[in-house]
């Protein structure tokens, strides 16, 4: 049992063979390089918080020049950040920076893992996150990762006090060093040892920096160059590094690359210490394996004699190395992989359509080819085990065969740790085996089995659906498995003024042929609903949207208002949500049915909103739930047309960095103000900023915020309108916030702006820049860092009550 958990553990994965969609063909040039990753073992692993915090250029390094098994463990997966392509907040954006992180790993060569730990917003200890997250599982979490991959080193991205800058980034940096001892003591977190055993790296290293005005390198700390070129890659480690980090589109981290020499710095933790290199002291040749000096005469002539004209020249040599390791702890998937590429084998299963209801049957095309030249001495066959497809592989003749799979017992094609509701500060996962994965292990499979000669090759690949669009070409996509009917809200969170009624839209979809079922609401109690069932039937594919009258009677708390599909006598509660972008593999989900309903006691004043987009936020829906009317305006539509006929015009988050319009739309914006009008600027960063002044009179962004989203609110103008008309606002509006109050608060404005609100987090000074308001002409001018992205969206009711305030011009 031990052997063969060593034999999981280390299996090799190279850049280009990383899981992808489609089937990944390599060209002569990175076969190559896989041979010369057959000489080396070892492994490293990095350690950081979030996506984007990894150094793609020293992971690229590692793993394309060193050939080492580079792995990068991000604790969570950016979910509490900001969103720069769209308006996917909390959950679904940390889908997104997964999916980002694999794009960027499929290009510098390292693997991916995280650990259970949510990215709940900016954190400015790790007390805090640690109190959040729950210290002790996300440790144990830590232990696993390095005890399945077991790095000879360990770096951390950042130190573990406060020049991290974030106590997500010192909590990384202390988990780090406290996994590093615990990984090799087999009395911490032993459930793990009935699957792994311990570890215990050589040592553990800081990658000190200089970013961010912060500069913790030093002459004496060990050095690495990994700015080297890779001749058969056509490409520096520095080029590839950008490439790898302008994945992270949503972040905006579009980088330059870079090209020639450049340092990397490394201070020791813990462990062995070194003198000249990180990795004195580990050997990372063959040596390591038992019986080594017949595999690496072999390696050394594959590697002596390959022909880049004719990969498949050193196939029979490669069979024979196989036989050679076959009961040795080698990289046995990756030595399979470049037998396979030599040949130019190409195989996949590819559904006829795009999704599939649980335990129905799906119609898969099963295909391969062997493009090896006329006359190659081996035969070649091809059967995939799942759907009974066999075929023996003709040179460069595209074989296929269409056939059934079925889907019994294959779950949701839900993200694992999103199947059960979590906590703020963690997901439940209750399969320990499942624990760091980046995404799902395999779902509905294909066993393919390749005989080439005598050996057997077997890969196990998920079924896909592809289709030819006009502009991209041929377009792959993960195959879902559905509920057979889903019922999708439009919102998480309704908002009642009063006792008014409010219609409810539900969306339904089958994912089956003939859906005949009911829809049933569950309110909460005191609250009323018309009808009580509505019934559906429905084809295959066809959805319809059904409404219902949901009304708060007289004084009653909120709660959840939940929808169930009631079909052939079983009850299902999922909705559907797609996230598609052309950068990643399209996501789906199936959230409960379920939306937060609240009543509040809220005057409007006004009821046209002008929106100008930012970064992306959900503003503009959240406003017209409650009444408002609201019209996108675009920047042609500012500069070119009369924005007198509104009441209020919001900017959306960010829009001050994105917009490079926004100099030519700004003039236009204050005469508005100076006319009468009122206009509420969302939070900005204060780098990069695309205009200087953003308001009437001058002041500064800083990097100030609030992130105890319970932080006591001090009003310091309690007289002020804005405070007062339409809704008088107290501090009982400040309670049932989320994630947080506020950041990048202004500072240094100018004597006119008005400071409204204080707050502050624990331990630290009072904080005024969160709502600054002046008079501008006969208008008002509003800015704030308060957080109504996120609050509004989720229904708090006293973010609407100031916010309704807030756009509401002078009484």
């Amino acid at each position: 049992m031990k052997f063969r958990l060593y034999l999981l553990v280390i299996a090799a994965v190279v850049p280009f063979l990383s899981k992808a969609q489609n089937m990944q063909q390599l060209n002569a040039a990175e076969i190559k390089q896989g041979l010369e990753a057959l000489n080396v073992t070892g492994s490293v692993l990095y350690i950081a918080a979030h996506p984007d915090d990894e150094n793609t250029r020293l992971l690229a390094y590692l793993a394309k020049d060193k050939k080492v098994r580079t792995g990068y463990l991000s604790l969570t997966r950016g979910d509490g950040g900001q969103n720069l392509i769209g308006n996917e907040q909390a959950e679904l954006l940390g889908l997104i920076r997964t999916q980002e992180l694999l794009a960027a790993r499929r290009t510098d060569g390292a693997e991916q893992f995280f650990t259970r730990a949510n990215d709940f917003g900016f954190s400015k200890n790790p007390e805090e996150s640690f109190k959040i997250w729950d210290k002790a599982k996300i440790l144990a979490d830590v232990v696993w990762v390095i005890r399945k991959f077991q790095p000879d080193v360990i770096i951390t991205r950042f130190p573990e006090d406060g020049r991290a800058g974030h106590g997500h980034h010192s909590g990384s940096a202390i988990l780090a060093h406290e996994a590093f001892s615990a990984a090799a003591d087999p009395k911490q977190f032993p459930e793990q040892l009935a699957f792994v055993k311990p570890w215990q790296a050589k040592r553990i290293l800081w990658n000190t920096f200089n970013f961010g005005g912060n500069n913790t390198t030093a002459d004496d700390q060990l050095k690495l160059d990994v700015g080297l070129y890779n001749p058969l890659l056509g490409k520096s480690y520095g080029e590839i590094a950008a490439e790898s980090r302008s994945n992270h589109r949503s972040q905006g981290f579009g980088s330059a690359r870079q090209r020639g020499s450049s340092t990397e710095f490394f201070t020791l933790v813990a462990g062995e210490k070194a003198t000249k290199d990180i990795f004195e002291g580990i050997d990372f040749s063959l040596k390591r394996l038992p019986g080594s000096a017949a595999i690496q005469q072999l390696l050394t002539e594959i590697n002596a004699t390959y022909d880049a004209a004719d990969p498949a020249a050193s196939i029979n040599k490669l069979l024979k190395l196989r036989t050679l390791v076959k009961d040795k702890p080698f990289k046995h998937e990756l030595l399979d992989d470049l037998i396979l590429a030599s040949a130019g084998i190409w195989f996949e299963s590819a559904a006829a359509n795009s999704a599939y209801a649980l335990n129905q049957p799906v119609n898969v095309k099963v295909q391969g080819i062997a493009r090896v030249k006329p006359g190659f001495p081996l035969a070649i066959s091809l059967e995939e085990s799942n759907s009974g497809a066999a075929f023996s592989l003709v040179p460069n003749k595209l074989m296929s065969e269409d056939k059934t799979i079925t889907t019994n017992d294959i779950g949701l094609s839900q993200p694992y740790w999103l199947e059960k509701q979590h906590p703020l500060g963690s997901f439940v996962v209750d399969d320990q085996t499942k624990i760091g994965l980046p995404e799902n292990p395999v779902g509905l499979s294909a066993l393919f089995k390749i005989k080439i000669g005598d050996a057997v090759i077997e890969k196990q690949r998920p079924v896909v659906y592809k289709y030819t669009d006009q502009v991209r070409g041929e377009v792959y996509q993960p195959l879902v498995i559905a509920p057979p009917v889903t019922a999708t809200l439009t919102e998480k969170a309704y908002v009642f003024n009063g006792n008014e009624a409010k219609q409810i839209a539900v969306q339904l979809k089958s994912f089956k042929d003939n859906a005949t079922g009911q829809l049933q609401p569950l309110v909460p109690a005191g609250w009323k609903v018309s009808p009580e069932k509505a019934s559906f039937t429905l084809a295959k594919g066809e959805e319809q949207v059904l409404e219902f009258t949901v009304s708060p009677a007289g004084h009653i708390s909120g709660g959840n208002l939940t929808f169930q599909v009631i079909l052939d006598g079983e009850t299902y509660d999922k909705g559907l949500r797609v996230i598609n972008y052309e950068h990643i593999p399209l996501q789906t989900l199936f959230p409960p049915a379920v939306a937060r309903v609240d009543k509040i006691d809220l005057k409007l004043a006004g009821r046209r909103i002008g929106y100008i987009a930012g970064a992306g936020d959900l503003i503009p829906e959240s406003l017209k739930q409650i009444g408002y009317e609201v019209v996108n305006l675009n920047e042609n539509q500012v500069i070119n047309t009369d924005l007198s006929g509104f009441d209020a015009i919001v900017t959306g988050v960010r829009l001050y960095n994105v917009n490079d319009q926004i100099r030519s739309m700004q003039p236009k914006l204050m005469k508005y103000v100076e006319n009468g009008g009122t206009l509420l600027v969302q939070y900005n960063v204060n780098n990069p900023l695309k205009l200087e002044n953003i308001g009437p009179y001058p002041f500064r962004l800083s990097r100030d915020r609030v992130t105890e989203e319970g932080a006591k609110v001090g009003i310091l103008k309690p007289e002020i309108p804005v405070l007062n008309y339409p809704n008088k606002i107290t501090a009982k509006d400040f309670e049932g916030w989320i994630q947080e109050r506020g950041l990048y608060f202004v500072t240094d404005a100018d004597p006119k702006y008005t400071a409204v609100l204080s707050m502050n987090d624990q331990g630290e000074s009072a904080k005024t820049g969160a709502l600054i308001v002046a008079d501008y002409g006969k208008g008002r001018f509003v800015y704030t860092g308060l957080s109504f992205f996120r609050q509004l969206p989720a229904g708090v009711p006293g973010a609407y009550r100031l916010f309704v305030n807030l756009l509401s011009g002078k009484k």
